[in-house]
């Protein structure tokens, strides 16, 4: 058997938590897997009064990350600390002193990716992230390894579990966003402060990284076109049922290869032809749709690959067990070497890795889902479908529920349009916005079908 593999774990919260529990609780399993023991040899924490599981020795507690990195008995640095900070330097730091680094950290890895990857390869050392994406799903080692073969052209993720949670409960459960955001704090699925997942934000960082092994695409999270669910009205839940449709918070990419109508490039598309376009938003799925079926906190990821076809990865997407399950298989795979060669062989975040463009949001092609609040008078269809038709967009139909008796107040009117160019349909949405009998912005939703 080879030596043995020292660990250092860099944050001992939930997840750290959950790494070391695997750790202490399953060496000799862990062993027959990777070959050689895996060895727990430090913890840094911020706070090491903290009362932890009883099986985590004190002994290895400090708060010194330097003293962690530089111990000769350590070999890979295991990063949990979240943040682009102070994780940053651990990282570099760790990379520096020749250590393997292991990571669940999405956006370290969107924002910071190329310094990383760089350090990386000067150091001779590989980093792992599978757990930075969808927690227990192995989506990393799919892209990466499973479909090597094939040129992805489209990938639909729903990645983040606190927003399919919200909206789940919205559709099935009639609440409103405020109460199903409250219940998902109370059951844990959603922080005390949820911006970042429900505005789009986490989502977004993680199809940056989806993005970089499937396409090359160097993304930043500001340049990926992001929507949140944070607005989302139960209105729009009701009528996308009545339509037959179901919302759901998609991080999506498409390539000009992918088949039908939905993401092909517009007017003067590059010679190359090799463009992707990346956004995270609300889409309405059909009821049938495999997507749409995925309830609760679960992500699932549907890939669709030049050869094999369309390929569905489904699990749960957070949370203690399932994200530390991916940080050990990420150390497994460490200690039989086959981490380091994938490494060096995909030369993620690489100048030498000619990657996609990013296509400009606006030249997308989509199918539209527009609802209206407008005056319930005579001539306001018409002012409305003469703009559509004015920049070439036309409707596939309409929903208009019978008015009040009593009349005065505004009336919704749902609009589902054919194929249309994203900039063209925003350029009409801008002059609806200005109409008299407009009583509120209009709200849209992209189609994924």
């Amino acid at each position: 058997m080879l030596d043995t593999l020292g660990i250092a774990l860099i944050g001992c919260g939930t997840v750290g938590g959950g790494v070391a529990e695997i750790l202490l609780r399953h060496g000799d399993r862990l062993a027959s897997r990777a070959g050689r023991p895996l060895a727990l040899r430090r913890i840094v924490v911020r706070d090491p009064s903290k009362v932890r599981d009883p099986i985590i020795p004190k002994e290895l507690i400090s708060t010194d990350h330097a003293a962690a990195i530089h111990d000769p008995s350590v070999h890979v640095v295991v990063e949990l600390i979240g943040g682009t900070t102070t994780a940053k330097k651990v990282v570099l730091d760790a990379l520096s002193a020749g250590k393997h680094v292991v990571t669940a950290n999405k956006a370290l890895l969107a924002d910071a990716g190329h310094e990383i990857f760089e350090a990386a390869r000067k150091a001779q050392r590989a980093v792992c992230f599978e757990a930075a994406v969808a927690g227990g799903v192995p989506i990393i080692r799919a892209l990466g390894e499973s479909l090597a073969a094939n040129q992805v052209t489209a990938i639909q993720g729903i990645l983040n579990g606190t927003s399919n949670f919200i909206l789940t409960a919205m559709a099935e459960q009639g609440m409103t966003y405020a109460a199903a955001l409250a219940e998902a704090q109370k059951l844990g699925y959603a922080e005390a402060d949820p911006t970042l997942d429900v505005d789009g934000s986490d989502a977004a960082h993680k199809l940056a990284v989806l993005a970089q092994i499937a396409f090359g695409v160097a993304a930043r999270p500001h340049e990926i076109q992001r929507n949140g669910i944070d607005t989302l009205d139960a209105m729009d839940i009701r009528f996308a049922d009545e339509l037959g449709y179901t919302i759901k918070l998609l991080a999506e990419a498409w390539t000009g290869e992918v088949e039908g109508e939905r993401g092909r490039q517009g007017e003067g598309e590059s010679k190359s032809g090799r463009r992707v376009a990346l956004h995270v938003a609300p889409v309405l799925l059909r009821h049938t749709d495999l997507l749409a079926q995925v309830r609760g906190a679960y992500n699932a990821i549907l890939v669709h690959g030049d050869i094999v076809g369309e390929t569905l990865y489904q699990g749960p997407g957070a949370g203690r067990g399932p994200t530390a399950s991916s940080v050990v298989a990420d150390l497994i795979d460490i200690a039989v070497g086959r981490a380091q060669c994938t490494f060096a062989a995909a030369q993620l975040w690489s100048k030498a890795n000619k990657g996609f463009e990013i296509e400009p949001a606006e030249r997308v092609r989509s199918r539209f889902y527009l609802r209206l609040l407008v005056a319930d008078k005579p001539g306001v269809l018409a002012d409305v479908t003469r703009i559509l038709a004015d920049e070439q967009i036309s409707i596939s139909s309409m929903v208009q529920h019978e008015a009040a008796e009593s009349g005065g107040s505004p009336v919704p009117l749902v609009i589902v349009t054919h194929y249309a160019e994203t900039g063209r349909f925003k350029a009409a949405l801008a002059k609806i916005n200005r109409l008299a009998s407009a009583a509120a912005p209009a709200v849209f939703f992209s189609m994924g079908d």
